[in-house]
């Protein structure tokens, strides 16, 4: 196996990763950022005008872009957005977990009933028809993905109703931009602890926990969304790691998942909280593969054939801390050629190219750091975001 597309919103990571392993690999995404360009055989990016919104974008238009190539793919991986897209009929194969899981794992209701068969701590799901019965606080946030810009807590009836409000009334902006409506919101019992995720690589025989991560959500210093995915810090150290990792790997197998998938918790002080499950490639890859030395995308590609990387025999000890802080725009963003010379200096990926232009709390770069400790990590993390900053303001 030799030549790999990868398919999602952003593919920097995937794309990345796989260059490391040895693949020949083509991206389809809404970015292609100049890193993701420089490791990419090809990309070719959404031809979607001013929106972003993946919903938006038919299969037609997929595999138009997909026979843009030329190319005879060997397999395909879809990443953010696309994960639950049918690709089954293409003459390759599809290094994803099938439709069907799919459909299961993003059923929230299906998927807390799981939970509650397997005694796993989880929040109370609410339908929307269920708006008179609700206990408060609680989440409001949709159902599948959008890295949390959504997120808000209803302390009240009148919060929930209001917030609602709002979602039905975007008409301008991001925020229609990318397709967001009553619909697809879900409510969730809040639950108050440290988000932290597991990174996983499964067969449908093992699973084995790769790293436990603490997830910055919100960070003031890296957006002003107050959900907002700000990126990982890997490893996380707690004294629930085993059971987060035990946990973790008793639900994969449960679902039925293959290749690298994510469970993401809140660790409250009663203990772990069950909050998602990733079925794909997770944000976190980058601080992962970084803190343990595992490719993921490698990792990923034997487990579905049914192999484990040697190194994966056992949960793997991280060698090292390891973050990824995903930088939100302050203000409008336009990078010209002296911004893009300037990041170069900083320890960035996800570089954006020449003219592409970021509104407010839209992502513009990420920073990576690996260091001994923690605190040395978010120490230089925040130099970098600090000068980027000023290149960017």
């Amino acid at each position: 196996m030799q030549d790999i597309l990868v398919i999602g919103y952003s593919t920097r990571n995937i794309v990345c990763s796989a260059r490391r392993a040895g693949y020949n690999v083509y991206s389809i995404d809404a970015f292609t950022d100049h890193d993701l360009v420089e490791c990419a055989t090809a990309s070719r990016v959404f031809d979607s005008g001013e929106t972003v919104d993946v919903k938006s974008i038919s299969r037609e238009k997929i595999t138009e872009l997909i026979d843009s190539f030329g190319v005879d793919f060997d397999a395909i991986v879809l990443g953010s957005g696309f994960e639950m897209m049918d690709m089954t009929d293409l003459p390759c194969s599809i290094l994803n977990n099938s439709p069907s899981v799919m459909q299961e794992v993003s059923d929230k209701e299906r998927f807390a009933k799981k939970l509650a068969s397997m005694g796993m701590p989880h929040p109370q799901t609410y339908r929307m028809s269920d708006i008179g019965s609700v206990s408060y606080p609680v989440m409001v946030k949709p159902k599948c993905a959008g890295g949390g810009i959504f997120n808000r807590i209803a302390e009240d009836v009148g919060g929930l109703n209001s917030y609602l409000d709002e979602i039905s009334s975007m008409g301008v902006g991001m925020d229609a931009d990318l397709g967001i409506s009553v619909d697809d919101m879900l409510i969730q019992e809040f639950v108050s602890g440290v988000p932290v995720s597991v990174s996983l690589i499964s067969t449908k025989q093992t699973a084995v926990a790769v790293a436990v991560n603490e997830q910055m959500i919100g960070v003031p210093w890296l957006t002003g969304l107050p959900f907002a995915y700000c990126g990982n810090i890997t490893p996380y150290e707690t004294p629930y790691a085993e059971k987060l990792c035990e946990m973790a790997e008793e639900l994969i197998l449960k679902l039925g998942l293959v290749g690298s998938n994510g469970v993401d918790f809140i660790l409250t002080d009663a203990g772990p909280v069950v909050i998602e499950v990733n079925a794909r490639f997770q944000g976190s890859m980058d601080s992962v593969e970084s803190a343990t030395g595992i490719n993921l995308f490698d990792a990923h590609v034997k487990a579905f054939a049914g192999e484990f990387p040697l190194e994966l025999k056992t949960r793997p000890v991280a060698k090292h801390f390891a973050a990824r802080a995903v930088v939100y725009a302050k203000d409008r963003v336009v990078i010209d050629e002296q911004a893009m010379n300037e990041l170069h200096k900083e320890p960035v990926t996800d570089i954006p190219n020449i003219g592409y232009l970021a509104d407010v709390n839209e992502p513009v770069t990420s920073v990576l750091c690996t260091e001994k400790t923690r605190g040395d990590v978010m120490m230089n993390i925040k130099k970098s975001v600090c000068n980027i900053r000023d290149i960017i303001d």
